[in-house]
């Protein structure tokens, strides 16, 4: 087993909040004019389906964590950005949400085999 964490970078669309600096923030929320403008936001920058998927990506990253601990970083690229494209590209990936392990690449929101790919390069079969 390396010393080094092994990285699997998700490749997913992701949503968007746009916020103010820092200052302007606290003042908005001081007023309580910016209520809920983040959230909604959030929840409205992808369709159900993709939000779906991407909350489906959360859980799993979230799962990796609990079983991997600080055996393993995540980087999870959004595809709509300049390096989504670039990895979209460079790797081939032609489904969202898209797992790169190595050489290894998965789709979808089945993550059992990229688990698996996951577990093997640990070199720990996942609980």
């Amino acid at each position: 087993m390396e010393d080094k964490p092994l990285l699997i970078e998700v490749v997913a669309y992701a949503p968007t909040a746009f916020y103010h600096c820092l200052h302007c923030e606290i003042v908005w929320q001081e007023t309580g004019f910016s209520k809920g403008v983040h959230e909604e936001q959030i929840d409205s920058a992808l369709p159900p389906d993709m939000m779906q998927d991407y909350r489906a990506v959360s859980d799993w990253v979230n799962h990796l964590f609990k079983v991997y601990c600080d055996r393993v970083v995540v980087k999870v690229i959004d595809a709509a950005s300049i390096e989504g494209f670039w990895k979209t590209l460079r790797h081939g990936l032609r489904h969202y949400p898209a797992i790169v392990v190595g050489s290894a690449k998965f789709s979808g929101t089945d993550f059992s085999a990229a688990e698996a790919e996951i577990a093997n390069r640990v070199g720990t079969v996942a609980a």
